[in-house]
């Protein structure tokens, strides 16, 4: 027998209690916008946590981004911290920022959303438990890393063929011949692993990229490029390729094609030990897989390799299986969503964290979701300031690339430019009237007062 269907609340609801909806709560609660918040695991932290199932996370994982340049806006990284945190210290510091504003009492941990669809002027939410629930507002923050994307190649394989999402700790690669496919930062930082582990490790590639360093001058990069002058383009990009190529010299020599693209013009590969390997012989490249060949893996430049183990980091599909497919416009796998969040089509439809990026994602999920937080009060309390930006919402077209041309493909669809992201989001704040980032307005929200000195063993 279907449980009844409680309309007690037609507040917002929120899924997943990863970064992304811990944002969208303190903005709520800031605003006094009531909402509740449903976490499919038993705590929060999503991919950060490697016990979760289905997690992508991997024993070796830190941040891309340093930990001065990262974080929730107000809500710092312990200076006790690395400069690039490992999976546990980001784990134990969103966990804090849960406890710290008081956001884990709207949760309902352990209860997964099934079902999401228009009903009765609002959103009906389905549980697993057999109940539903209507909201005025749905923000589905899962998150993009947990459908893992497999190539087709053709022909056999004799040995194991797994994807990094299955990859946990470097001892599995040990007494292997470890052939890494792809190499965005996982595939990086795997194939470091397997350099140090793997009887033998080699990486198929199929275009170049640009590898930067994650210190320049002892000085993360992030954190150095922020101290530095905001130049134009032009001048950037120049200075900075003849910075890391005096640095790092001619990466071809190491077998690495020549990017296809400009700098910048696609993610960063942020890596500093990968080229230790390469140069020390520990790891090598290879081009693409022409054919699988029992124990042997053939490549485009017709060489072949004796491999026991194939690792695809050819990255995740991004879905929101909870909701069915019409009531997101998807291009290319990609939601199209006005500054990557509001839905065009269908009002109060939210997705949070479908996006790519060039910074720390955690800061811009706090500036786009306090403009969602202030539209949705806006709904109830300033009803024609909410249909101007409803107007927004179906019209504006802005443009977030910062000048760069990013890569034609699908992965690049949803790419901002962080610093054209925040300035578009700010401008857009005072055209509206909404309030702007400011340091200690979350203060009043807290419960427990965060120790900058806390650090993790």
């Amino acid at each position: 027998m279907a449980k009844n269907t409680m309309m007690a609340d037609r507040g917002v609801c929120i899924v997943g209690a990863g970064p992304a909806g811990l944002s969208m709560a303190r903005a709520l609660r800031w605003l006094g916008v009531p909402y509740e918040q449903y976490e499919r695991h038993a705590d929060v932290g999503g991919i950060w946590d490697i016990d979760n199932p289905g997690t992508p996370m991997y024993e070796s994982a830190h941040f891309i981004s340093s930990r001065r340049t990262s974080g929730f806006f107000d809500f710092p990284m312990p200076d006790s911290f690395a400069d690039y945190p490992g999976h546990r210290q980001i784990l134990r510091y969103t966990r804090d920022f849960a406890t710290a504003f008081g956001l884990r009492e709207a949760i309902r941990f352990d209860c997964s959303v099934t079902g999401v669809e228009q009903s009765d002027g609002g959103w009906r939410v389905s549980l697993d438990d057999g109940t539903h629930k209507v909201y005025r507002a749905v923000v589905c923050a899962t998150g993009v890393t947990w459908t893992p994307r497999v190539p087709w190649h053709p022909g056999t394989f004799s040995g194991e063929i797994r994807h990094s999402g299955s990859y946990r700790d470097p001892a599995e690669f040990r007494g292997r011949r470890v052939l890494v496919v792809g190499l965005g930062n996982s595939g990086a930082d795997i194939a470091c692993d397997a350099a140090a582990n793997a009887d033998a490790a080699f990486v198929s590639v199929r275009r170049g990229y640009h590898v930067i360093p994650k210190h320049l001058f002892g000085i993360p990069t992030d954190e150095f490029s922020a101290r530095g002058p905001q130049l134009p383009l032009r001048i950037e990009r120049p200075l900075f390729k003849l910075l890391l190529r005096v640095l790092q010299g001619d990466l071809t020599r190491y077998g690495l094609p020549e990017p296809d693209h400009k700098l910048f013009e696609s993610h960063p590969l942020l890596n500093s030990q990968l080229l230790h390997h390469l140069q020390h012989g520990d790891v090598a490249i290879r081009p693409g897989i022409a054919a699988l060949d029992g124990s042997r893996v053939r490549f485009t430049d017709g060489g072949t390799e004796e491999i026991d183990m194939i690792l695809y980091a050819t990255g995740y599909d991004w879905d929101i299986p909870y909701v069915p497919d019409q009531y997101f416009q998807w291009q290319d796998g990609r939601p199209e969503l006005y500054l990557t969040a509001f839905n065009r089509s269908h009002r109060n439809l939210f997705g949070l964290g479908y996006l790519e990026t060039n910074s720390s994602a955690y800061t811009l999920f706090d500036h786009i979701s306090s403009i969602l937080a202030q539209y949705l009060h806006d709904q109830v309390h300033a009803p024609a300031r909410a249909a101007a930006f409803d107007r927004l919402i179906a019209e504006d077209q802005p443009r977030l690339s910062g000048g760069l041309r990013f890569l034609d493909s699908a992965r690049h669809r949803c790419y901002v430019d962080a610093r054209a992201y925040r300035r578009y989001l700010a401008k857009l704040r005072k055209q509206m009237g909404w309030r702007q980032l400011a340091p200690g307005m979350f203060d009043h929200l807290r419960v427990q007062t965060h120790s900058r000195k806390a650090g993790v063993a």
